[in-house]
């Protein structure tokens, strides 16, 4: 049973399970920065990282695969990963920017025309995204094929309950002309993550940090249900429960806050990513 559509969270939506309850004591925040160069360089930082932690988890497949995240001062650019080269390689460095028409702005590498595509028309469609997501993962792949959004059989899979949705439109072809982006845009309309069928998983976010928690939750979450399914029927979440736990988990700084122990990791493990 799929389930049913409702609004995109907004930041009025609750964030009582993140609230500290001792006085004094306050959550990390995602920063601000006093000029576009700074936080700039943030964003790229934070998009090698999140390219690297998807290598960890065995997202790059080949060369498919880009995440993107907009310029903070030319909103006609948006940074990602050259055509071609591992995630788990991925350095500030590296990083390229594009425009809406494919041109490479900023580096000299080449881009992958279906990563810009897609993300150039999503970027285009909705102002308020920052960041995006797609890669080949095997369990979103397998879960696309079926043209179903997730149900609510888990906490995690709640969410983004009622907030993803299937995109049907140039199923199983690669995304190569503008057209199939726009589709793919118009299809995501205001959630926050598509299932684009035969193809995959496809996330956005106000920061890097929430499109990539998306990504990586939903991943797990196509393979928490299809192994449920594989054994038996689950039993889902009630509709009501479920939508309480959407707006405790599904808000953009919960996204951002569940992100933050991976970076943390990978800041340690992997210090040449901002080279």
């Amino acid at each position: 049973m799929a389930a049913p559509t409702a609004p995109r969270p907004d930041s009025a939506d609750t964030m009582s399970e993140f609230e500290p309850t001792q006085e004094g004591i306050a959550l990390p925040r995602p920063p601000e920065f006093a000029t576009s160069a700074e936080e700039r360089l943030h964003r790229k930082q934070q998009l090698a990282g999140a390219f690297r932690i998807f290598g960890r988890f065995g997202f790059g497949e080949g060369v498919a695969g880009h995440i993107t995240v907009r310029d903070p001062e030319d909103e006609h650019l948006f940074w990602v990963n050259p055509f071609g080269m591992s995630f788990r390689h991925i350095r500030v460095s590296d990083l390229i920017a594009v425009d809406h028409d494919g041109v490479v702005r900023h580096g000299n590498k080449p881009v992958n025309r279906a990563g810009f595509v897609i993300h150039s028309e999503v970027h285009k469609a909705r102002p308020d995204v920052v960041a995006a997501c797609h890669a080949h993962s095997v369990h979103g792949k397998s879960w696309s094929s079926l043209g179903r959004t997730l149900d609510p059989i888990t906490q995690d899979a709640c969410a983004l309950y009622g907030n993803h949705v299937v995109v049907s439109e140039g199923a199983g072809a690669v995304v190569v002309d503008q057209e199939a982006g726009r589709l793919l845009a118009k299809g995501l309309g205001e959630a926050k993550m598509a299932f684009h069928q035969n193809h995959g998983i496809f996330t956005v976010g106000d920061t890097v940090a929430e499109a990539a928690w998306w990504f990586i939750s939903t991943e797990r979450n196509c393979q928490a249900q299809l192994m449920a399914e594989a054994a038996g029927t689950p039993t889902l979440i009630n509709p009501e429960n479920a939508e309480f736990t959407r707006r405790q988990t599904g808000n953009a700084f919960a996204g951002w806050f569940a992100f933050q122990p991976l970076w943390d990791e990978v800041v340690r493990t992997d210090p040449d990513l901002f080279d």
